[in-house]
C-alpha cells in the first residue's frame, strides 16, 4: 500500500522546470559545472590511462521554457566509458534528445600523464599535462582539444647584452586544435617542446641539468619565436584543420608575464 501511495503521489508532482516563460529570452547555456567524473583515455604508450575530469555540460534553452531538468545531465554522462569521438558525440545526442534541445555542450578538463626520458641519463619519469576537451553538437559535431605543456624559454635579448648568462624561466605552451583525425596528446606535447628553448622534465640528474641548461642557452627564444615554431608544426600536420597556440612565459626578472598567440586563419 505504501509503494502504491508513493507512486500515486509521484504522478502528481509538479514539473516546475517545464513551465512556460513569458520573458522572451533564450539562453545559450544551461547546465551543470564542476562535476568530477572518472575517465578512461587512450594512451599512446600503455593503451589506456585512467584519470578524473572536471566536467561542464549544458544545453540551450528556448525562450518559452522556464528551466531544464538538471538530473538528466548526470544520467546522460553515465554512458561515457572510454573517451573517443563517437562516445562523446553520443553523449551530446542523448542530451539533445533527453532535454529537447537544439544544441548541447560538453567540456572535460583533466590531467594527463606522460612518460618523459631525461636527455643524458635516460631516466624516465612521469609529467602531468593539463588538457581540455570542448565539444558541441547542433546540426554538426565539433570538438576542440587543448593541451597545456610546460616548457622553458631563454631571452635572446638578455643573452646578447649580458656579460654573464641570460635570464630564463618556465613557460606554458597551450595548443588548441580541431582535427579531422585522432591526434595523440603526446604528439601535441612534442610539438610544444620543439618550440621551446629547452623542454621541461620531471626528473633530472646533474648531467641532464647541465645539458638542459646549455641547450636553452644555445637556443634562445622569445615567446614570439616559440609560438611561431609551434605554429609551423601545427600547420604542417594535414589532420589539423584549425589551431590556436599560445606561449606564456612566467618572467623571472619582471613582475609581469609575457605571452604570444597565433591562430590559423587570423589576419
Amino acid at each position: 500500500m505504501l509503494n502504491e501511495a508513493l507512486e500515486k503521489k509521484k504522478q502528481f508532482l509538479k514539473d516546475v522546470q517545464s513551465e512556460q516563460d513569458s520573458r522572451n529570452i533564450p539562453l545559450k547555456h544551461v547546465g551543470i559545472s564542476d562535476l568530477r567524473w572518472p575517465l578512461v583515455l587512450r594512451d599512446r604508450q600503455k593503451g589506456e590511462q585512467h584519470t578524473v575530469a572536471t566536467v561542464s555540460v549544458a544545453v540551450d534553452l528556448p525562450k518559452d521554457l522556464r528551466g531544464t531538468h538538471m538530473s538528466r545531465f548526470v544520467q546522460c554522462l553515465q554512458k561515457l566509458d572510454i573517451v573517443n569521438l563517437s562516445a562523446l558525440e553520443e553523449v551530446l545526442d542523448d542530451l539533445k534528445e533527453s532535454l529537447l534541445a537544439d544544441r548541447a555542450f560538453l567540456k572535460l578538463e583533466f590531467p594527463y600523464f606522460i612518460q618523459k626520458e631525461a636527455p643524458v641519463s635516460g631516466l624516465s619519469s612521469v609529467m602531468d599535462l593539463n588538457c581540455v576537451y570542448t565539444m558541441e553538437k547542433g546540426t554538426r559535431f565539433t570538438q576542440k582539444v587543448e593541451v597545456q605543456v610546460p616548457i622553458q624559454t631563454l631571452c635572446p635579448c638578455s643573452r646578447e647584452i649580458s656579460a654573464y648568462g641570460a635570464h630564463n624561466q618556465r613557460a606554458v605552451a597551450s595548443l588548441e586544435i580541431e582535427a579531422s583525425e585522432f591526434v595523440w596528446i603526446e604528439e601535441l606535447a612534442e610539438m610544444a617542446d620543439v618550440g621551446a628553448s629547452a623542454p621541461v622534465y620531471g626528473l633530472l640528474k646533474r648531467p641532464d641539468e647541465k645539458f638542459v641548461t646549455e641547450e636553452a642557452y644555445d637556443n634562445p627564444r622569445f615567446v614570439e619565436d616559440a609560438v611561431r615554431e609551434i605554429a609551423l608544426r601545427l600547420e604542417a600536420d594535414p589532420r589539423i584543420s584549425w589551431y590556436r597556440a599560445t606561449v606564456k612565459s612566467f618572467e623571472s626578472i619582471h613582475n609581469h608575464n609575457a605571452f604570444a598567440c597565433v591562430e590559423k586563419g587570423w589576419k
